[in-house]
This record gives C-alpha cells, structure tokens and sequence, in this order.
C-alpha cells in the first residue's frame, strides 16, 4: 500500500511501528498495492510522452490520474477536474467499454431527446466523452450505419446473441476530424462549410487560446474574425449560440439570416 511506516526504538532494544502520517489509512485508497504498482507503471510510461506537441491532451490525463489515485497528494483539496456524477448512465460505462474491447455484441433500449422509444441490437465500436456526457459509436444491426447512443438516455442494455461484425466502416483516428462535438452526419457526407465569425475584442482574446476547432483561422485580428471550416451539425449551432451578443456570423449568408432571425 506504500504506507509511511516509520520504526522507533526504546531503550535501544524495543521496536514499535507507526505511520508517519497520522492521519494516514490503507482503507483511504479504494486499490490495492499491485493496482496502486501497475497505475503508476503506466503513469510512468505515459510521463516519457509529455511535452510532446502532438501529445499535449495526455498531461491532463495524467494529472488528471496522478490527483485521482494519489500518485501526487491532494491533501489540502487544491484541485478539481470536472465530472457530473449525477449523470444517468454511468453505471452502464465499464460494461459498454469492457463489450467495446471484447467485441460483444449489445442489446439496448433507448429514449432519444424527444422521448421516441427504440431498441437496437448495436456492434460496439468506440466510446467517447463529449461536454462531460459519455457516448458509444457502432454499427446498427437493422439500420448498417454507424449509431451515435448517450449513455444517459440509455434505458436498458444487456449482451445479445448477434455475431459481432468487426468495424470495417470507420476509422475513429480521423471520425470526428471535421465537426464539434460528437454528431456525424451519416455518408455520403455533406461539403464542409467554411464559416466566418466575428467577436467582441474581450471574447476574440478567449476564442484565440482556445480555438473552436482544429481548422479554426484568424482571418482578420482588428476586426476580431476567425474561420473554420466543419460540417454543420446541432453541436455548432450551440457553441456559436452560446456565445450570446459577443459573436456575429458573417458566412455564409444563409447561416448569417438564420442566426439574425432567431
């Protein structure tokens, strides 16, 4: 458990063991010393990777695990990473993701956004997390398209007897390379749009160390406007939208009305 166990000595001859740490407890730490050995083997091999450019999400990930698992002390609760435990369907994650790995087909009962009832037998194919929501991908056994489930709508899920059909369709590297968030329009996909925005100076400063995505150009600095090139989908229409008064569309034009208009 790589506890702080310290000795001391009595009259030269006597021995006791105590924690250095008082406020120390093996029962604190929900591992066991081989899960704490392996964690910190991987966080270790993970760490050769830092500061790596193409590599730069791991440091979260492995501060993120460091905090977590006690790897570094938190005691004085410094600091916090984002997570919604009290969204629905979580209990469903280690089987969705254990199912993704061994390739076992599932069973699932699902309510979408406007409450429609649906079942499907799905082929797991990738799980993501996406605005602290957690969302499987796989092929629709009925449908053949590749099905994008919320966790937190899911209702019911169980194995199925459906031969698990290997994903020959996407490659999940580049999947999501040309939108925000997680909705994929369905082939044969649309042309992407290049979409110009403009910004108040004090949100143009925050939209330029945090780009909205990947393709995101500065296209004018005095005049605040920045382009990325995406296909359109819901989950743009909210970041845009959630800028409130500091963003003007300014292309395409239908974009431009829609957005005047609402």
């Amino acid at each position: 458990y790589n506890a702080p166990i310290v000795a001391y000595t009595l009259c030269g001859r006597k021995c006791f063991y105590r924690y250095e740490d008082s406020d120390f407890s093996i029962f604190n730490n929900v591992l066991n010393a081989q899960d704490i050995q392996v964690l910190m083997n991987t966080i270790d091999m993970l760490g050769k990777y830092r500061g790596v450019p193409a590599n730069r999400w791991l440091e979260e990930i492995i501060s993120s695990l460091e905090i977590r698992f006690g790897i570094k002390c938190n005691s004085e609760n410094l600091i916090s990473f984002d997570y919604n435990d009290r969204l629905k369907g979580l209990e469903y994650l280690s089987f969705i993701i254990d199912s993704t790995i061994n390739h076992q087909t599932l069973n699932i009962d699902y309510v979408s956004a406007d409450g429609v009832f649906s079942t499907h037998v799905l082929h797991p194919y990738y799980v993501k997390q996406y605005n602290n929501r957690w969302f499987l991908f796989g092929m629709d056994n009925a449908e053949e398209i590749i099905k994008n489930l919320a966790l937190d709508r899911i209702k019911k899920i169980e194995k199925s007897e459906c031969l698990f059909r290997k994903n020959e369709i996407v490659d999940f590297d580049s999947y999501f390379d040309n939108v925000i968030g997680v909705s994929v329009p369905y082939a044969p996909y649309p042309e992407l749009m290049e979409i110009q925005l403009k910004f108040s100076s004090r949100r143009f400063k925050y939209v330029t160390s945090k780009p909205l995505h990947k393709s995101q150009k500065v296209i004018n600095d005095t005049d605040c406007v920045v382009s990325i090139k995406v296909f359109y989908t819901q989950e743009l229409e909210q970041q845009i939208f959630s800028f409130g008064p500091d963003v003007e569309v300014i292309s395409p034009l239908w974009l431009r009305e829609q957005f005047i208009q609402r």
